[in-house]
């Protein structure tokens, strides 16, 4: 059983919550989420928001709380087989009542049919929330070029304005 090792990022002001199903191997040594250079996820939303990506841990944090973008992870625990969505087994969900009691989510989306799956299945009977369900923005998702990644994350721009 893996434990999820990264803290919600979020806000009182953060208006969209960006769900992933559980980190990567990679993103797991990094510490912090989309840690995985081939994954689009800072390129798309730099795209989407119209500023540079960021590098840094500090400056992703910093990107999405003036964007007033939250994002975590459906799983708090699983058994998983390195970063294989398909193989997540034993799944315990994350308890999403922090972010959603303490800042003013509007909408939340997934990033992925694994995490709607998820989320679907051990988040929303709890919340009662619908979720929106995006590309993935992982580099197994190769049927997604960058434009179209990018075309169809755009429905979280208008969360992301002052």
């Amino acid at each position: 059983m893996i434990q999820h090792p990264i803290e919600p990022v979020y806000d009182a002001a953060s208006r969209v919550l960006i769900l992933g199903s559980f980190p990567s191997v990679k993103s797991r040594e990094a510490g912090f989420f989309y840690g995985h250079p081939q994954n689009r996820f800072w390129k798309v939303l730099a795209a989407v928001t119209g500023q540079e990506v960021p590098i840094t841990i500090p400056d992703k944090r910093t990107f999405l709380l003036r964007n007033h973008i939250a994002v975590w992870d459906v799983i708090q625990s699983c058994d998983i087989v390195g970063s294989s969505d398909s193989s997540i087994k034993n799944v315990v969900a994350n308890d999403l009542s922090p972010i959603l009691n303490q800042s003013e989510i509007h909408r939340i989306y997934v990033n992925g049919k694994k995490a709607e799956q998820l989320y679907q299945k051990y988040i929303y009977p709890q919340t009662k929330m619908e979720a929106v369900c995006l590309p993935s923005t992982s580099p197994a998702n190769a049927a997604w070029n960058m434009e179209r990644l990018k075309t169809a994350w755009l429905e979280i721009q208008d969360f992301c304005k002052e």
